[in-house]
C-alpha cells in the first residue's frame, strides 16, 4: 500500500512539475514574443487631404472592418470578453488628445497597416494588419486621411488579456501575429479600379482571409474564442456558404441583413456592421470572385 502511494505522489508531483513548466512557457515565452523587434524597411504613402480621398477613406473605414473595433466614432470599444479571462477592447483612435492614432506619424501608419507593427518596432497582437497588407497606396492613403479627421471623442486604451492556453498557443507558433503572418518583401500591389470585376473582387476579398484563410476555404478560426464557429468555406467546395446563394442578389441581400435566403441566420461573429456598407460595386465583384474560386475542402490551403 506504502508503495502504491508512493508511487502515486511521484506521478501528481511529476503533473505538477510539467504544468508548473508548461505554464511558464506559455507566460514568458508569449512575452518574449510579444516584445520582439520586427524591423521592416517602409516606405510613406500620400495621405488624403482631399475631398474625394477622405469620402473614399470613410467607405473604406465604414466597408473594411475598421468599425467592428474601433466603432464609427473611433472610440473603440470592447471585441472580445468571453468571460474566462479572455478580454480584448480596441483603442480609441479618433483625433481626442493623448489617443493612440494622434502619435503616429506617417510612416508609423504604414508599418502599422501593412507589416502589423507599432511604431516602437514590437508586432501588434490582435489588430488584424494582414487584412490590410495588402491595400494599395492610395487606399492605404485615403483610409488614413479620414481617420485623422474624425471629431475627438472620449474612449478607451486598447487592453488586452489572454488565458493561459491561448498564451501558449502563441507562444507555440500555433496562434500567430499579423506581422508572422505578413509578407514583408511583396512591394504594395498595383492601383485596381473599383469594378465589378473578379480581380477587384480578389482585391476586396483581402478583409475577408483574416478569419476565412488565404485560400478562403474556411475552418477554425486561431485565437478565436471557443465558442466562435468555423470560418465558412467560401470556395466551390463541397459544403460550400456560396451554395445558398445561387444569385448575386441574394448574396447582397446577405451582407445586408446577416441571414441567408431560407432565413436562418449567419453566424453573428461576421462583422455584418461592416459588410452592410459594401456599394453594389463591391459586391458583385466579391460574388463573382467566390464564385471563380477552385473547389477546396474546408480549411484546405
Amino acid at each position: 500500500m506504502r508503495k502504491i502511494v508512493t508511487i502515486a505522489g511521484a506521478i501528481v508531483l511529476v503533473i505538477a512539475v510539467v504544468a508548473v513548466c508548461l505554464a511558464g512557457f506559455a507566460w514568458f515565452g508569449s512575452q518574449h514574443k510579444r516584445n520582439r523587434i520586427v524591423d521592416v524597411n517602409v516606405a510613406p504613402v500620400a495621405i488624403a487631404v482631399d475631398p474625394e480621398g477622405i469620402a473614399r477613406g470613410k467607405y473604406l473605414y465604414e466597408s473594411r472592418g475598421c468599425t467592428d473595433c474601433h466603432g464609427r466614432d473611433g472610440a473603440g470599444k470592447v471585441v472580445i470578453d468571453d468571460g474566462a479571462g479572455m478580454l480584448v477592447r480596441a483603442p480609441n483612435i479618433s483625433s481626442a488628445v493623448g489617443t493612440v492614432a494622434n502619435a503616429l506619424g506617417p510612416l508609423d501608419w504604414v508599418r502599422l497597416l501593412r507589416h502589423g507593427i507599432k511604431p516602437n518596432g514590437r508586432p501588434v497582437l490582435i489588430m488584424p494588419s494582414e487584412d490590410y497588407a495588402r491595400m494599395t497606396d492610395e487606399d492605404l492613403g485615403m483610409l488614413v486621411g479620414y481617420v485623422k479627421t474624425l471629431p475627438p471623442v472620449e474612449g478607451q486604451v486598447a487592453e488586452i488579456k489572454l488565458p493561459l492556453v491561448v498564451r501558449f498557443l502563441y507562444a507555440s507558433g500555433i496562434i500567430r501575429d499579423a506581422a508572422e503572418k505578413i509578407d514583408h518583401t511583396l512591394p504594395p500591389p498595383q492601383p485596381i479600379a473599383p469594378t465589378a470585376t473578379i480581380a477587384y473582387g480578389d482585391y476586396v476579398a483581402n478583409s475577408c482571409r483574416g478569419c476565412h484563410n488565404p485560400a478562403l476555404s474556411g475552418g477554425p478560426i486561431p485565437g478565436a474564442p471557443p465558442d466562435w464557429p468555423a470560418a465558412a468555406n467560401l470556395t466551390t467546395g463541397a459544403g460550400s456558404a456560396m451554395a445558398h446563394y445561387p444569385s448575386e442578389a441574394a448574396f447582397a441581400a446577405m451582407l445586408k441583413s446577416g441571414k441567408r435566403p431560407d432565413g436562418s441566420p449567419v453566424s453573428p461573429v461576421m462583422p455584418f456592421e461592416s459588410l452592410k456598407e459594401l456599394d453594389a460595386s463591391d459586391v458583385a465583384a466579391l460574388y463573382a470572385f467566390f464564385k471563380s474560386l477552385p473547389a477546396k475542402k474546408q480549411g484546405e490551403v
